[in-house]
């Protein structure tokens, strides 16, 4: 890929701040007014957002919905480090220079509508996009399924799910009330002991249901999942085991992200050759395998996350 390839798809905006609102865990929801980013995002692209006017670097942060209609963006985060505690202070009304959208998303095939989507921590944003996608799909009728992981309080107020969902354990009724509202089920897991939650990782919990599934519910079924090295990790290994493709998106620092720099390249094993790809133009989103190869040794390591 060559950066010809993004003219005319990646914008430059004035983005104002429409609305900021905080959650526990020192996460905020951020809305911003950036018309042409909110035209052309798909689920699984991201925004390069300035945090501050005293500040220099952008940061990469996933797009968790996007309104073309009211011209808007909302983004989830979690302050690490200055430049988001800087973002965090913004208040309604600020204009923030904004560059996006940005990467390759998630591609759904509907010949298997059966989908299941798994977000951990930070990478719970994209999932939520992609729902919201799908669900608005007429080829196929599409079985959205999400799940999120978190060890830290969800970016927002849990409540029992009133949607049935076959093999869950006994208990795990917790869901997102947003996804509710759409007719989307979800279920939450964690380690942290919250109300109604998965004790245990969110890809044991995907597990669970994937083992539920008779051979030709499997054949409609594919994974699509976002978060931290690790957990990608045994989502391409949960893919394998059970016969289903997979998609991840990819978490890597980045100064341009316009692929100009090359600082977020990662190896990829393509057709059996180890090539290095751009995190955030060649991806955020990759095929399992390609990132997470059955043998050999691992392409990307745990300290990365």
């Amino acid at each position: 890929m060559t950066g010809r390839e993004h003219r005319g798809t990646i914008f430059v905006e004035d983005a104002e701040v429409r609305g900021h609102q905080e959650f526990p865990g020192r996460q905020y929801v951020i809305r911003l007014h950036a018309p042409c980013c909110a035209a052309a995002a798909v689920p699984g692209s991201f925004a390069h957002l300035s945090c501050d006017a005293e500040l220099p670097m952008r940061r990469p942060l996933s797009i968790m919905l996007a309104d073309a209609t009211a011209g808007t963006i909302d983004i989830l985060y979690k302050v690490v480090g200055a430049g988001l505690d800087k973002l965090s202070r913004q208040r309604v009304g600020t204009r923030l220079s904004l560059l996006g959208p940005i990467g390759r998303g998630f591609t759904a095939s509907a010949d298997r509508p059966r989908s299941l989507l798994i977000g951990g921590g930070v990478g719970i944003p994209p999932m939520i996009f992609l729902a919201d996608a799908l669900r608005r799909r007429t080829d196929a009728r599409w079985q959205p399924l999400v799940l999120m992981g978190s060890e830290i309080p969800f970016p927002f107020r849990a409540r029992p799910s009133t949607m049935l969902i076959p093999a869950m354990p006994a208990g795990v009724i917790a869901g997102m009330p947003l996804l509710e509202d759409w007719g989307v089920p979800s279920r939450l897991a964690s380690l942290a002991g919250f109300p109604g939650c998965y004790e245990g990782y969110v890809t044991a919990l995907a597990e669970v249901w994937l083992a539920a599934l008779e051979p030709q519910a499997l054949g409609e079924t594919a994974i699509y999942a976002c978060g931290p090295t690790p957990m990608l990790k045994a989502v391409a290994g949960l893919a394998r085991r059970y016969g289903v493709p997979a998609q991840v998106s990819l978490e890597e620092f980045m100064a341009c992200a316009v692929g100009g720099c090359a600082g977020c390249a990662v190896p990829v094993l393509i057709d059996g050759a180890l090539t290095m790809k751009r995190v955030c133009v060649d991806g955020p989103v990759f095929d399992a395998n390609t990132v997470f190869p059955e043998k050999g040794t691992d392409l990307l390591s745990d300290s990365r996350v």
